[in-house]
């Protein structure tokens, strides 16, 4: 994070601040948890892991201030009844939610579709997809009643290219990408800013769960990756939390339905361009066309003025 912003975010602070965090009980997820407590916010922490989210609270709890409140609940948030009980619990625990994070997240089974276990593949898909789906909507009338507010969902690197062998982790992250820009445009009006976030190649025990699969599972090419992430140490967690401080900060308001990367993009300089990030499809989900890659063969000239009325939203600027 740039040293202007960080400093804003610094004297801004989060303090009054409620953060809701699923997923938080290890990896990306402790760490956005840490990081919010660290800048002031009060927190709701949840997991599917009973044992783990306790845990996770004991080491929360040393290092949170006196003033601040921290509470967790044991979730599953893919089930409809657990995620309203975490909405309206935070609510009466905190009398507010200014942000969302939604982390849960599985792998899924590994190995090619044909062999994966139907009930593990669809298990990816209601946790990782109907989960984060179920949190927003369940969360947007509360924002809504109050004008404000922010959704972080993390999505990772399954949501923008291909990821053979978890197939069920890929295709959930790329629905979930597809569902945090069509509820960007479902909220405007309502400052509710949605976005997700590729936290980069962090190594968490999901890594160790990639390299336990093996070869024959992953494919080679992957597991030869994963191994090379793991000697090298793998992207900063640092800089994901960065990241999901800075939108979860005012400092990004009027910045939605984005897929950003903590790792390639320099999102710290796009407040001076929201307004050419709110006008544009630039860092979405689109369709690769020919004339993107420079060739001039194969596009069709009979389009008609209904094809053009047709054309995905934001292929065409507004005259």
């Amino acid at each position: 994070m740039i040293k202007k912003i960080k400093k804003k975010i610094l004297k801004h602070n989060f303090k009054s601040k409620v953060v809701l965090i699923t997923g938080a009980s290890k990896g990306i997820g402790f760490e956005i948890a840490k990081s919010y407590l660290m800048y002031g916010a009060n927190l709701v922490i949840c997991s599917s892991n009973k044992k783990n989210i306790e845990y996770s609270y004991k080491k929360l709890n040393k290092i949170k201030k006196a003033n601040q409140k921290l509470f967790f609940l044991n979730t599953d948030v893919s089930n409809p009844s657990h995620v309203k009980k975490l909405i309206n619990f935070t609510l009466k625990k905190l009398k507010k939610i200014d942000i969302l994070v939604n982390n849960a997240g599985i792998y899924g089974p590994k190995g090619n579709i044909e062999k994966v276990k139907w009930s593990e593949w669809v298990r990816a898909i209601e946790i990782n997809l109907f989960g984060s789906v179920l949190l927003c909507k369940n969360i947007i009338p509360h924002f809504k009643s109050r004008n404000k507010g922010k959704i972080i969902q993390l999505s990772g690197g399954g949501a923008a290219s291909p990821a053979p062998q978890i197939s069920g982790y890929a295709t959930s992250k790329a629905g979930i990408v597809r569902f945090i820009e069509n509820l960007s445009l479902e909220l405007r009006g309502y400052n509710i800013d949605i976005n997700a976030v590729a936290p980069g190649a962090v190594n968490t025990s999901m890594l160790e769960e990639v390299l336990r699969a093996g070869p024959k599972k992953i494919g080679r090419y992957y597991y030869n990756k994963a191994l090379k992430q793991k000697k090298l140490g793998g992207s900063s967690a640092k800089a994901a939390c960065d990241l999901i401080l800075f939108l979860g900060s005012k400092y990004s308001d009027g910045i939605t339905g984005k897929l950003i990367s903590a790792l390639w993009d320099d999102w710290e300089k796009w407040p001076k361009y929201k307004k050419t990030l709110k006008n544009s499809d630039i860092y979405t989900l689109r369709r690769i066309t020919l004339k993107d890659r420079g060739f001039n063969w194969g596009a069709s000239s009979k389009k008609s003025v209904y094809d053009l009325s047709l054309a995905p939203y934001g292929t065409f600027k507004k005259k």
